[in-house]
């Protein structure tokens, strides 16, 4: 049984009951909520109506956010020559190829976003057994397999989220901290909003996203109204 903190229930008591918010609302009161000795990440959950065992009901993608996600990210990139010099060029933390895939073989991982060239995901590929289960492995879909590395590592310094459906048919992604304005984070949360109803699958039938809400790391989440965003 979980032990919530004095913080946490005086939080809970400050969200009514059975409410259901605007992105606006939920940004503003999550602000108002008893805080931390941390800037919290504020997160959008998602339960959507997909199967996630079904390979055709698959629902992943990237959301450039439009306010940045708060987040300090270390990106490694493989690649060799042009590819990547303009990676280090771009601000990449990491940069190789033979050298690079031996770290990771031997337990360095020191990045949380890897970006490859598709003639580099000949090796990169094998390392699934490192990769896999940080979900950090290139993938064409989220734009980490690329020959535009430049481009690749600005959009993930900037505040690009990976967003992935789970094997309970969630999904959840940051859109910031708490201490971003009010309208940061509901614009944020709309781009994210946005970004899944595009990758909704040409198999799904039936009500797309069940439920979504929002929260901070600690805190309660709150409800957001489905129907002012989803018109699926």
């Amino acid at each position: 049984m979980i032990t919530r903190s004095k913080r946490y229930k005086k939080a809970a008591e400050m969200v009514p009951a059975g409410k259901t918010f605007s992105l606006e609302e939920a940004a503003e009161l999550v602000r108002k909520l008893p805080g931390t000795k941390f800037n919290q990440t504020v997160t959008l959950s998602f339960h959507m109506g997909v199967d996630p065992k079904k390979g055709d009901q698959m629902v992943r993608g990237t959301c450039p956010l439009p306010h940045g996600s708060g987040k300090s990210v270390r990106v490694a990139v493989f690649a060799t020559g042009a590819a990547a010099d303009a990676a280090k060029a771009a601000g990449a933390d990491l940069v190789g190829y033979e050298d690079l895939i031996a770290k990771v073989k031997e337990g360095s991982m020191d990045f949380d976003v890897a970006i490859a060239t598709p003639a580099a995901m000949n090796e990169v590929r094998k390392l699934g057994k490192q990769l896999g289960p940080r979900g950090l492995m290139p993938n064409p879909r989220t734009g980490t397999v690329t020959d535009d590395t430049a481009g690749a590592v600005k959009a993930v310094k900037a505040g690009r989220v990976d967003f992935k459906l789970d094997k309970n048919g969630n999904i959840a992604a940051t859109i910031g901290k708490v201490a971003f304005d009010v309208s940061a984070l509901a614009e944020n949360g709309t781009a994210l909003i946005d970004s899944i109803v595009r990758a909704k699958p040409a198999s799904a039938r039936g009500k797309y996203v069940h439920s979504i809400t929002l929260a901070a790391t600690m805190s309660p989440a709150l409800r957001i109204d489905v129907s002012k965003y989803v018109k699926l």
